[in-house]
C-alpha cells in the first residue's frame, strides 16, 4: 500500500477526527496532501469546517449543560472564566470566531462560552463563520508549505512522506512545548 493509497481511503475521517478536537496539525497536513492532489481541496475545507462546527458545538453544549461541574473538575479552566465572560459581554461575535484560533482554547473556550448568557443560535452563527474560516486559513496554511515545498525540491514525490512526517512532528513539538511552558507557568 503506498502513502497515496493510504492518504485517499483514511484522509478524510482522519481529518474529521482531528478537527473535532484540537486539529490544526491534521488540516495542515490535509491542506498539504490536497496540494499534493491526494484530497479533494473543496472536500478538505468542507469536512474540516463541519467537524470544527460541530466539535465546538458540542463543547459550546456541553459548558451550558454542565458548565458548573466542568468548572469544578478542572480549576485553572475556571479562573479563566471572569475574563472570558468579560470579553464575551464587549465582543460576543469575535470572542465566538476568535477563540479557535487562540491555542489551548479550541475545546476550553467553548465551554467557557457555554457558561455564558450568550443564545446558542447566535454561538452557532458565529462558530460556523468561524470554522470556515479557521479551516480555510489553516488548510492554506498546508498547500502554502506544499507550493514551497515544490519550489524547494524538484521531484517533491520523492520525499513526500518525510515532509508529511516532518509536518506532524512540528505539531507535536509545538504541542508539546506549548503544554509544557503551561504547565511550568502554574
Amino acid at each position: 500500500m503506498t502513502l497515496a493509497t493510504l492518504i485517499e481511503t483514511h484522509g478524510y475521517w482522519l481529518l474529521a477526527i482531528g478537527c473535532l478536537l484540537e486539529g490544526e496539525t491534521v488540516l495542515i497536513l490535509a491542506g498539504f496532501a490536497a496540494h499534493r492532489g491526494y484530497l479533494d481541496p473543496v472536500a478538505v475545507l468542507a469536512v474540516a469546517s463541519a467537524a470544527g462546527f460541530a466539535g465546538d458545538q458540542f463543547y459550546f453544549w456541553l459548558g451550558r449543560r454542565h458548565g458548573a461541574a466542568v468548572l469544578a473538575r478542572w480549576p485553572a479552566l475556571a479562573q479563566q472564566t471572569q475574563r472570558v465572560q468579560r470579553l464575551v459581554t464587549r465582543y460576543h461575535e469575535a470572542v465566538i470566531i476568535g477563540v479557535r484560533f487562540a491555542y489551548g482554547l479550541r475545546i476550553a473556550g467553548p465551554i467557557l462560552l457555554g457558561t455564558t448568557p450568550v443564545s446558542g443560535w447566535r454561538f452557532g452563527v458565529f462558530n460556523a463563520l468561524g470554522a470556515v474560516l479557521w479551516a480555510g486559513l489553516i488548510g492554506a496554511f498546508g498547500w502554502v508549505f506544499g507550493h514551497a515545498a515544490e519550489a524547494l525540491f524538484t521531484e517533491i514525490r520523492h520525499i513526500e512522506g518525510w515532509l508529511l512526517l516532518g509536518l506532524a512532528a512540528a505539531g507535536v513539538l509545538v504541542w508539546w512545548w506549548r503544554r509544557s511552558r503551561r504547565g511550568r507557568s502554574r
